[in-house]
């Protein structure tokens, strides 16, 4: 059985490096797309466009400009005069966010009165909406805290005398910094190791029928089973050699940093890979011809792996049905895996459900491949 397992293995290795073109491909689109998607799809809401109207302009309403514009979360693109300005630059775009003070702001500040003021959200991109109001009330809170001790002081108490009751201290975990890219860039791993593995696999039977190398194998003495283990394993190697591939690339262009056992991480990739791979050599079972395969396999990992594994959008967010079905997507345990590991520096103890949930996976997908696969035209 080995041995016929390692002929199917050599074969299949003969036949990938004489096509030089795809085995350049295979090593350099992982890091092509981890580096594209990686400074593409960023969740960091920076430099967001603010335009003014104050119409009060005293020193208390520059301060509160003052306060938006020293966060770089925010550039003042341009100071109105009207109610028609702000709509005309909601409207075309040169803002996302006007800031509206009213008049005899700070004379209502200094009767100690609160002043209410208006912030008008261009809510088209609901995502950056949300976030940059989230910026801009922590930066009026900031102010207002600031006001508030200010006035306290004129009062004539000292500054130790002025206590906030509630003093709120947040401490971040696992991503101190908040950076986009620790929480992406693993996530992008799985992604692109899970399309590209399923891309590989998907035209290996369907090649040798469109090469007419089918019949060979069928006369083999090969079982079905050994047949499909003697090609998973030369992209299993290849597809290990991507992980390498990506893991360092997100190190060394990202500074992702790796909390975790690489040794963990590799053995959970393996699993991972399996499965991965699997999905396309089920694919290349039942397809008539490469391009048809290669098509399924994009629309059967990219899509799902994208928008039902976690990736992007909560999976604790998603309909009943939704969240069951997401169960059968491999990206989806290995997201776990690979941002706990990389983030969090989880041991098998914490990570043997999705481990398990993996591996159930790629039993299953090579049983099924197996039995596709039968021996006869």
């Amino acid at each position: 059985m080995i041995l016929r397992i390692w002929m199917v293995c050599w074969k299949e290795f003969v036949q990938i490096l004489r096509d030089m073109r795809t085995l350049a491909v295979v090593v350099v689109l992982p890091v092509l797309m981890l580096v594209l998607y990686g400074y593409a799809v960023n969740l960091d809401v920076r430099h967001v466009r603010l335009a003014v109207y104050d119409q009060d302009r005293t020193r208390e309403s520059r301060d509160l400009i003052g306060a938006f514009s020293r966060s770089e979360r925010f550039d003042v693109v341009a100071y109105l005069d009207s109610d028609h300005q702000v709509t005309e630059a909601l409207d075309d775009g040169r803002a996302r966010i006007a800031l509206v003070i009213p008049l005899r702001y700070s004379a209502n500040l200094a009767r100690g009165r609160v002043v209410p003021f208006q912030l008008i959200v261009d809510g088209s991109d609901s995502t950056t909406a949300s976030t940059a109001i989230g910026y801009a009330n922590a930066i009026v809170q900031q102010q207002s805290a600031r006001i508030s001790l200010a006035a306290v002081q004129r009062a004539g108490l000292a500054a130790g005398g002025a206590v906030i009751p509630v003093d709120a201290r947040m401490r971040f975990w696992y991503n101190p910094e908040l950076k986009s890219a620790n929480f992406m860039v693993p996530g992008l791993i799985a992604i692109i190791l899970m399309m590209l593995s399923a891309l590989l696999t998907s035209m290996t039977v369907v090649r040798e029928r469109e090469r007419g190398t089918i019949e060979s194998l069928i006369v083999s003495p090969v079982m079905p089973y050994e047949l499909m283990l003697g090609k998973l394993i030369p992209y299993v190697i290849i597809a290990f050699a991507d992980v390498i591939l990506v893991i360092a690339a997100g190190r060394l262009l990202f500074r992702v940093p790796l909390v975790g056992s690489p040794v963990l991480l590799v053995i959970c990739s393996a699993i991972f890979l399996t499965a991965a791979l699997g999905i396309g050599l089920l694919i290349s079972t039942i397809s008539g011809n490469q391009q048809t395969a290669m098509t399924i396999a994009m629309m059967a990992t990219q899509l799902p792996s994208m928008l039902l594994s976690g990736f992007l959008f909560p999976i604790n967010a998603m309909p009943t049905v939704i969240r069951w079905l997401t169960n059968i997507i491999p990206a989806r345990h290995f997201l776990v895996i690979v941002r706990s590991i990389f983030l969090k520096g989880s041991g098998i103890a914490l990570l043997w459900q999705p481990v398990l949930l993996l591996l159930m996976l790629g039993v299953f997908l090579l049983t099924m491949c197996s039995v596709r696969f039968r021996k006869k035209l």
